[in-house]
């Protein structure tokens, strides 16, 4: 039987969602024989790879490299999960919708800084307008809500999934 190819992507936010994927523990061993897993920050691959059957996306889309990042995964993957909060809702990356760019570079390099005060040009990905939830930039196929989502709902996920099903959240999951 051919493994099913798994990659996890973490934009912005604070990789919660990946610790509580670690947090499935010992169930991981029960399906370490169907997966493989292609790509992820828990492994060393840096290119994302073509021909990805399931990538759960963590975090919202907040700048250049993200979008662009969000729209490779999209075009390689069969299967988009936004895992978590962030994902779903842009969540807490969010709260900084309510300011302008020049109000948030302002702050964080200008107001903030005690030593050579400057916005950085270069090295910094640009940040879009405003953050956004996955679903507003690519089609996502599943979406699971939570901050971070329990292991256990994730465990049932990949378990569906592995099964050719779609999984059915809505008495298992919920936002925050």
């Amino acid at each position: 039987m051919d493994k099913v190819r798994v990659a996890t992507v973490w934009l912005d936010g604070c990789s919660g969602c990946h610790m509580s994927f670690l947090d499935i523990d010992e169930r991981l061993l029960q399906v370490a024989d169907r997966i493989d897993l292609v790509y992820s920050p828990l492994v060393d691959n840096k290119v994302f790879p073509d021909e990805v059957d399931v990538t759960f996306l963590e975090g919202a889309v907040t700048n250049d490299d993200d979008l662009h990042k969000v729209q490779l995964v999209r075009r390689k993957s069969k299967l988009i999960v936004a895992l978590g909060d962030c994902a779903v809702t842009a969540n807490v990356p969010s709260m900084r919708n309510n300011f302008s760019l020049d109000e948030l570079y302002s702050r964080a390099y200008l107001e903030n800084v005690s030593a050579q005060p400057q916005v950085p040009q270069d090295n910094i990905p640009p940040l879009l307008d405003r953050t956004r939830p996955i679903h507003e930039v690519v089609k996502v196929d599943l979406h699971v809500p939570g901050c971070p989502p329990h292991p256990d709902h994730i465990f049932f996920v990949i378990a569906e999934l592995l099964e050719g099903r779609i999984p059915a959240l809505g008495d298992k999951t919920r936002f925050g």
